[in-house]
């Protein structure tokens, strides 16, 4: 086993929205008339993370983990899915180094949000705000997310063991 490693993991996830869902991101309630459609509380951005982190360490995805046909993971708050997914980084003798997210939705807008969005995420993972990097952008009016029709989220995880 090596002293020192450091590995670098990639996520995404894309739900559909539908009128009268909540919209959760990044652990945070956004006001908005579109949710998203999902066995738990469709939380997009939390689940690429988890797929980031977990693939990071070469652990699966999170539907592997946490499968959508199960009623334990039916309705679940997503911030409970990404602590179980910190105890995994944790149990293999990693800390988060950085995360950086980027959010593919038309609206609402998010920056209102990022801030709040941020200092959830920072508690979950351990780390400073410093550490969390989040972008909200939209596809311009093109495609599924340009349409309304859904979300799309990408997300790097960088974890590292002393």
């Amino acid at each position: 086993m090596e002293k020192f490693s450091i590995r670098v993991g990639n996520g995404y996830d894309v739900h559909a929205l539908a009128a009268g869902l909540p919209l959760n991101i990044c652990g945070v309630k956004v006001d908005s008339d579109f949710g998203c459609v999902a066995h738990s509380d469709g939380d997009v951005a939390i689940h690429a993370l988890c797929d980031a982190l977990l693939g990071a360490l070469a652990l699966g995805d999170i539907g592997h983990h946490f499968p959508d046909s199960s009623e334990e993971f039916k309705g679940i708050d997503s911030k409970i899915l990404l602590a179980r997914v910190m105890d995994m980084v944790k149990e293999k003798g990693y800390l988060v180094g950085n995360v950086d997210i980027t959010i593919d939705l038309q609206k609402p807008k998010l920056v209102s949000y990022l801030p709040q969005m941020r200092a959830t995420l920072s508690r979950i993972l351990g780390v400073g705000e410093n550490y969390v990097s989040i972008k909200a952008t939209t596809s311009e009016g093109l495609g599924f997310v340009g349409r309304c029709e859904g979300v799309q989220v990408w997300a790097t995880a960088l974890v590292f063991r002393l």
